[in-house]
């Protein structure tokens, strides 16, 4: 995730080709005759973005160097309006998993609170309340499996910030979660995966 070693050449070159790629894909599928009304434009559109946010960003975190597009709902580095020198931050994650093993969820909950009985009251949103109320999310995300949970995409914010007191921002924590002081951010998604490149 964040924490990983920079990429590679090798991997900014691929992710290079990969938008290389995208603009061919995208010609053609604006340039057909039933381009109009035809949903292969709007795939290669979303395609030719994913390839340029993800190409974007690994260019960032080996070169720190951007690029010049802007894709629609990216806020990627190259948009940071916030100050130089921030007198605070902000980390800002979300972590998305599907409940694969609702019984493995439940009986891990019931390992850890004896008031939930075998086959008692409680599903899937109680277990999820006594495991997050014990472990913390790093670990949950270490364990997920364990816990009958799988992984999907995630994404990691530090952004500028404002000082504040103890408890200001606790009645609206995600309110003031602006993009434009997005200092950087890490993806983790399936869409990120390499594709093999042209011959």
């Amino acid at each position: 995730m964040s924490d990983a070693a920079q990429p590679t050449i090798a991997e900014v070159r691929a992710a290079a080709e990969a938008v290389k790629a995208a603009i061919d894909r995208h010609l053609e599928a604006v340039s057909s005759p039933s381009a109009a009304d035809d949903p292969a434009v709007s795939a290669a559109y979303e395609q030719l973005a994913t390839a340029a946010i993800a190409y974007d960003q690994l260019l960032y975190e080996a070169y720190d160097e951007v690029t010049p597009f802007e894709i629609p709902g990216d806020e990627g580095p190259g948009g940071y309006h916030g100050p130089e020198q921030p007198e605070a931050i902000s980390v800002l994650i979300r972590r998305d998993y599907h409940v694969a093993d609702p019984e493995r969820l439940r009986a891990q909950a019931e390992r850890l609170d004896d008031s939930l009985t075998p086959g008692g009251e409680g599903g899937v949103n109680t277990a999820l309340g006594v495991l997050f109320g014990e472990y913390e999310p790093d670990e949950i995300a270490a364990r997920s499996e364990e816990f009958g949970l799988e992984e999907a995409d995630s994404t990691l914010w530090v952004a500028a910030a404002e000082p504040t007191d103890p408890g200001e921002w606790l009645p609206e924590p995600f309110e003031h979660a602006d993009p434009r002081l997005l200092i950087c951010r890490f993806d983790v998604s399936e869409v990120y995966d390499d594709e093999e490149p042209d011959d």
